[in-house]
Order: C-alpha cells, then sequence, then structure tokens
C-alpha cells in the first residue's frame, strides 16, 4: 500500500459534536509539538500525566481517549481509553495507563486496539509519515456509560455522543526515525 496516498480517520475532535471545550494540560505533551519519547512505544509506553480545569456545569464523569488518526487503517488506531472517571477527578498521574489499579474510584481501562486495556505508546510503521496522537477528555453528564470492560472503544464512544457536554484535547506528533 502506498502509504502517502491510503484513507484517514476522522479527527475525533470533528466527528463528534461538541457545545463547549476546557481545558487539558500536561507537563509533557505540548498542544502540536513532537510526543516525547517516554510515552512511545519503544520509549517506555508509559502514559503522560494529564490535567484538567474548568469543565462544564452539571458534568458527572469523564471518557480519555487517544486516538491516531493517520495509522494506515481506514479506522485509525486507539491507543487508549479510559471509562467512568468520576467529575471529582481532575488528574491522571503518569503511568496511569498501566492497569486499573492505577486508576482512582470506578474508572477503568477499556481495551485498545493493541489488544490490552491499558495504554498503548506511538508506534507509527517505520518510515511512515508524522503521525498525529489525540488525547481527548469528554466531560459528560452521567455517572457512568453502562458498559463494562469488554465493551469496544467505538461502543464507548457511541454511547457517550449524546452525553457529551464539553471537550479538552492535546494534538502531538510522532514519527519514526
Amino acid at each position: 500500500m502506498d502509504l502517502s496516498v491510503r484513507p484517514q480517520a476522522i479527527h475525533p475532535d470533528i466527528a463528534i459534536p461538541c457545545p463547549t471545550s476546557f481545558k487539558l494540560t500536561s507537563p509533557t505533551l505540548i498542544e502540536g509539538e513532537f510526543l516525547p519519547t517516554e510515552h512511545t512505544a519503544d520509549g517506555g509506553n508509559i502514559s503522560p500525566q494529564l490535567r484538567w480545569e474548568n469543565p462544564p456545569v452539571g458534568t458527572e464523569s469523564f471518557l480519555l481517549t487517544c486516538f491516531d488518526p493517520d495509522a494506515p487503517t481506514p479506522s485509525g488506531w486507539w491507543h487508549w481509553c479510559v471509562v467512568d472517571i468520576d467529575a471529582s477527578v481532575y488528574e491522571l498521574v503518569s503511568g496511569a495507563g498501566t492497569s486499573d489499579l492505577e486508576l482512582e474510584g470506578a474508572a477503568f481501562h477499556l481495551r485498545a486496539d493493541h489488544g490490552e486495556a491499558s495504554y498503548f505508546g506511538a508506534a507509527p510503521p517505520k518510515g511512515d509519515r508524522e503521525h498525529r496522537y489525540v488525547f481527548t477528555l469528554y466531560a459528560l453528564d452521567v455517572p457512568t456509560l453502562h458498559v463494562d470492560d469488554e465493551a469496544s472503544i467505538a461502543m464507548a464512544i457511541f454511547l457517550a455522543n449524546e452525553h457529551v457536554l464539553g471537550r479538552a484535547s492535546i494534538t502531538v506528533f510522532y514519527q519514526q526515525k
């Protein structure tokens, strides 16, 4: 396949309607910059620390995803998903993507495209162009999405669609040399 002309998945910030935005920050992720090596599959596979502030009034939970719309598949590549993050939580520590034991309260991971319920760092094909990695936090008006750990990320996004109050995201880039 000619990687320069393959179809691309839709960027999740475009595909999911959102009435308002709020702030997502990270000490290691800088909007529009390159992903630090520690957050890649080759460099440690450590999920980044993420903090957020000023979610919309009425937020009862959060849904976190990391998505690569530039992966060589028409559906992109899901690297991370955490559901049912309590509205009182305003941070995930670095390494929280390792397992559900690193998450507060009822929050848990869904299986990402690498087949595990954990964070999977950037790993684009060698020689491919830069890939975008979109870390998105959705503020939801429900305390739970009522999914179990066998649900797909697509199902969680589908169920979340009608409950999104706001969205915050950081997009970073990575390319294998």
